[in-house]
């Protein structure tokens, strides 16, 4: 499963009210983005509105966007929208800005290991 990390900017004026609405997501929304493939998916948010999002996907291929466009295409994530985009200084929270993966300790370490296992020093 590929896992994907974006942003977003949340605006300061609204970082307890987006808190508060996410401490308690609706579950028809939860069981929207679970059904469109979405998987241990966290959101961290920064005091300055700083939204950083993780997120598994069922799809290799698609990625984010496929995952995006499965829950878009339900009626409940559209109402969902609609409500949160207020609080985006984007205006509608579809601005996600990925980012790039430039280090996983596991992967290293699993290579690392690897080295090992063939005679080569650590």
């Amino acid at each position: 499963m590929p896992r994907v990390c974006f942003t977003l900017q949340v605006r300061p004026d609204r970082l307890a009210e987006y808190r508060e609405r996410h401490a308690a997501v609706w579950p028809d929304m939860l069981r929207a983005l679970r059904d469109a493939g979405w998987r241990d998916y966290q959101l961290f948010l920064r005091d300055d509105g700083l939204l950083v999002g993780v997120v598994e996907t069922d799809d290799s291929a698609g990625g984010l966007a496929a995952a995006q466009a499965a829950v878009d295409a339900t009626e409940v994530s559209a109402r969902w929208e609609a409500e949160m985009a207020p609080f985006f200084a984007t205006g509608d929270g579809r601005g996600k800005s990925t980012l790039d993966l430039v280090f996983d300790l596991d992967a290293q370490l699993t290579a690392a290991d690897e080295h090992t296992t063939q005679g080569e020093p650590r």
